[in-house]
């Protein structure tokens, strides 16, 4: 079994069904972004760029989407937290994913790379 795939099935419900969720959801955005384990992390590629990434927030403990070139995408509930670049925005699996908010967000995001 690839890396990537150990990650999303070690993770506990309800984050897992989260995270799984948003991995079919990313790559059924446009056909040219892929999917890549780098830096031990799902990492979602356009054209073979980096440009976001799906991790768990170590003090949260929430799920969340992480912007590469976050600095460059502008929404308010982008957070920066301590990083120079990019940005992230935390996600409750408890409740329903916010769709619109999620789609702007990387709609933006993939603007940059066309």
């Amino acid at each position: 079994m690839r890396p990537i795939d150990q990650y999303f099935l070690q993770l506990e419900e309800p984050a897992r069904g989260c995270m799984q969720f948003l991995r079919g959801h990313i790559l059924q955005l446009d056909s040219h972004l892929t999917e890549a384990w780098k830096y031990g992390m799902p990492m979602y590629c356009y054209n073979g760029k980096m440009c976001c990434y799906l991790w768990i927030h170590k003090k949260l403990k929430q799920p969340y989407i992480g912007i590469v070139e976050g600095s460059s995408v502008h929404h308010p509930d982008l957070l920066q937290e301590k990083r120079a670049r990019m940005k992230i925005l935390l996600l409750d699996p408890e409740k329903d994913l916010p769709m619109k908010k999620i789609n702007s967000i990387l709609k933006d995001m993939l603007a940059l790379y066309k």
